[in-house]
């Protein structure tokens, strides 16, 4: 599921800009260009109305984290590499297997769909995370329900149908509203729809663009000498 990057991302609600962010050469530009952090939803507590894994915001209390986050959307929205490089570390980890840098987050950003994943997890909110520092998206803070890691799917709607069969005019066996759920079957490349499992036993299909795998992309942040930076952005497990 693909979201907008500054409407669903940091707003979640974004009226909190005098004028529209403007991406620089470098974090200090990109935060001096915003007036303020955008308008973002309380945490869990405020918002008990929300789904378990629902997105939301619990990063705002955190000194310097909604700066960092407005300069970060504004980057991504503006497929600005040099903007976006400022506000990682030099050494920002970017996989498993020893890629890591600068000059990788660069090469990576051309060559794979990374503003792409950039933009759809920073609409799926922040979390604080054990280290100090924050996670997006907000659900890999969070215990997830009984399911394999790597078989794991978040469903990314409210009131998603989970299908008696992988067609549009099955029968809808519940509807899922931001549910962790198993692949049974492994991921069917190419197909519209999923066989899932929910965590209870019930199963189903649910449409394949709905889906978002538990280990996909996620950006780490900290706080280094006064100024907020990426420090990893890794998928898998």
């Amino acid at each position: 599921m693909r979201y907008s990057i500054l409407a669903a991302a940091l707003a979640f609600g974004a009226g909190g800009c005098s004028s529209d962010p403007t991406p620089a050469d470098d974090a200090e530009n990109v935060l001096d260009a915003v007036a303020e952090p955008a308008t973002v939803p309380a945490d869990i507590g405020e918002r008990a109305e929300l789904a378990p894994l629902e997105p939301r915001n619990a990063c705002r209390d955190i000194a310097g984290a909604e700066e960092f986050r407005t300069a970060l959307a504004a980057a991504v929205e503006a497929r600005d590499a040099d903007a976006l490089i400022a506000l990682a570390d030099p050494n920002v980890k970017l996989d498993f297997g020893g890629g890591a840098g600068s000059a990788e987050l660069r090469r990576r950003l051309s060559e794979r769909n990374l503003w792409q994943e950039l933009e759809d997890l920073i609409a799926l909110g922040c979390g604080s995370n054990e280290a100090g520092g924050i996670t997006l998206p907000w659900y890999f803070t969070q215990a997830t329900p009984s399911v394999d890691a790597m078989m794991g799917m978040l469903v990314t709607g409210a009131d998603v149908p989970m299908l008696s069969a992988p067609e549009a005019g099955a029968e809808t066996v519940r509807s899922l509203s931001w549910d962790a759920v198993e692949l049974l079957d492994g991921l069917a490349t190419g197909a519209e729809y999923q066989h899932v499992r929910l965590p209870g036993g019930a199963s189903g299909f649910v449409a394949t663009d709905t889906l978002r795998s538990l280990v996909d992309y996620r950006l780490l942040a900290s706080e280094q000498n006064g100024k907020w930076r990426i420090t990893a952005l890794i998928a898998g497990d």
